[in-house]
């Protein structure tokens, strides 16, 4: 008879299923663009305001600059996005940016890499379910003192979700991606629609703004890189091509197109109708809703079209933890086949998942989340400097590879590569300086001391194979 325990853990998680199973696990790319999208298509919901609350504090003539920054922006992110597509088609193991630096700038820049891009997964899990405890105590003010209490239980949620598996946990998530993103381009047509005849103006366009700072170089560089968050969550699908139907490689590259794509039109939408519709955001404006919920109530005034942008961007913002749920564990994988980490993070649980990942990755979030006490505004800080370490390590490492192997158009692929590593290099440069103090030094300290013990973990292998062998003999 079973005992307790395993009758919850079927209830909880499902009958366990068997390794020969696993092949029918694999994502088509319509599963897997929200299984590994939803973090980068959520950043559409605060990208842009992100930007804003820079640039107004050099008044409100220095919002001329949204637009020419967005586009920068974007072609940041097409430059990063075609160095991936590049990259799922040479590293169809999956590994992303670790598997990149290692094979080709060294193990260390390799083990760099790594860490830096699962601080980041942490930092989403905790950011995005944060993001989400915010947004729904936000329309139940009755729940702001249990703010911490909801974010934990978004983590328990989303963890045993994925738990259940990668198929399971991607149906529940696409409902929420796809509907977020289709009520994003509904509402940035009807904007432009209405700007046929003259643009509405948003409530707050004629709060003035006070100047708090020179138009400076460094405020622009600032403000594009607060902008840059638009690109968090790229790395995703390059980590995850393993989870994707045959062929892997080719399936993975497709669906970074279209997320390159969709990200791409929905952040230059919002950020035009925001200034088209003279949306105001900054300190002084503490009590005024978002940039997107600003342009959802100017485009549809406060009725169901409006609630519905609101719900689907609360719930995008919550499921973007999905995100670093698929990715750190497979991470964590590999570079457990490669002796770094403990080979527990190997093995598969009774849904062939990497459930010890999981596990790890919601006590860590859920640490963070506490010690932070839901507080979105300390956490973000925290957010790019992983990100744009990883970014900018698998572009030097994809330049080196197209010198090396001088294959088709390498010449073309490496200089477009060197652009992507000299861009996100800068972003890199920018961040840690501009954040240093709110928080972005932790990133710094925790990246060489995780590093370290991921070396520590190999020389004990070494040591036991070193022992073994001994033994043998």
């Amino acid at each position: 008879m079973a005992s307790v325990g395993t009758v919850v853990k079927r209830v909880l998680l499902g009958r366990q299923v068997s390794s020969a199973h696993l092949e029918h696990t694999l994502l088509p790319k319509v599963l897997a663009l929200p299984v590994f999208s939803s973090d980068p298509l959520s950043s559409v919901a605060y990208a842009t305001e992100e930007m804003m609350l820079v640039l107004v504090t050099a008044g409100a003539a220095a919002l001329s600059l949204m637009l020419p920054l967005a586009g920068v922006i974007v072609l940041i992110l097409a430059i990063v996005v075609t160095s991936y597509r590049q990259t799922v088609r040479a590293y169809p193991r999956g590994g992303g940016s670790y598997i990149v630096a290692r094979e080709n700038l060294g193990t260390i820049p390799g083990l760099v890499a790594a860490a830096a891009i699962q601080i980041g997964y942490v930092v989403t899990a905790a950011v995005s379910v944060t993001a989400g405890a915010v947004a729904v105590t936000s329309a139940a003010p009755s729940l702001a003192e249990h703010r911490l209490l909801v974010a934990m239980i978004f983590i328990l949620v989303i963890a045993l979700a994925n738990l259940r598996g990668v198929r399971e946990s991607g149906t529940l998530f696409a409902v929420p991606t796809y509907g977020f993103v289709v009520w994003v381009y509904v509402t940035i047509l009807a904007g432009f629609v209405q700007c046929l005849d003259g643009c509405p103006r948003a409530d707050t366009a004629d709060i003035p703004l006070e100047v708090h700072a020179g138009l400076g170089i460094f405020l622009v560089l600032r403000a594009a890189t607060q902008g840059a968050s638009a690109l968090t969550g790229v790395e995703a699908i390059a980590d995850g091509v393993q989870a994707f139907r045959r062929p892997q490689g080719r399936n993975a590259a497709a669906t970074l197109a279209v997320l390159g794509f969709m990200s791409a039109t929905l952040f230059l939408g919002v950020t035009a109708l925001a200034r088209l519709l003279e949306v105001r955001v900054g300190e002084a404006l503490e009590s005024s809703s978002s940039v997107l919920s600003q342009i959802g109530e100017t485009v549809f005034g406060r009725g169901l079209m409006f609630f519905a942008l609101q719900t689907f961007t609360a719930l995008i913002l919550i499921v973007a933890a999905n995100t670093a749920y698929q990715d750190f564990p497979r991470l964590s994988a590999i570079l457990a086949g490669d002796r770094f980490m403990p080979g527990q993070f190997k093995n598969r649980g009774d849904r062939l998942v990497f459930s010890n990942g999981v596990v790890v990755l919601s006590g860590l979030a859920a640490l963070l989340v506490w010690i932070y006490d839901a507080q979105l505004s300390k956490l973000i800080p925290l957010y790019l400097v992983g990100v744009f370490t990883a970014f900018t390590l698998s572009q030097a490492g994809m330049v080196r590879r197209w010198v090396k192997v001088k294959e088709g158009r390498w010449r073309r692929n490496a200089a477009i590569n060197a652009v992507g590593a000299a861009t996100t290099g800068t972003v890199l440069l920018v961040a840690v300086i501009t954040r240093f103090t709110q928080g972005a030094w932790m990133v710094i300290v925790a990246v060489p001391i995780i590093v370290t013990g991921f070396l520590m973990v190999s020389r004990h292998y070494e040591r036991v194979r070193r022992d073994l062998t001994a033994n043998r003999v």
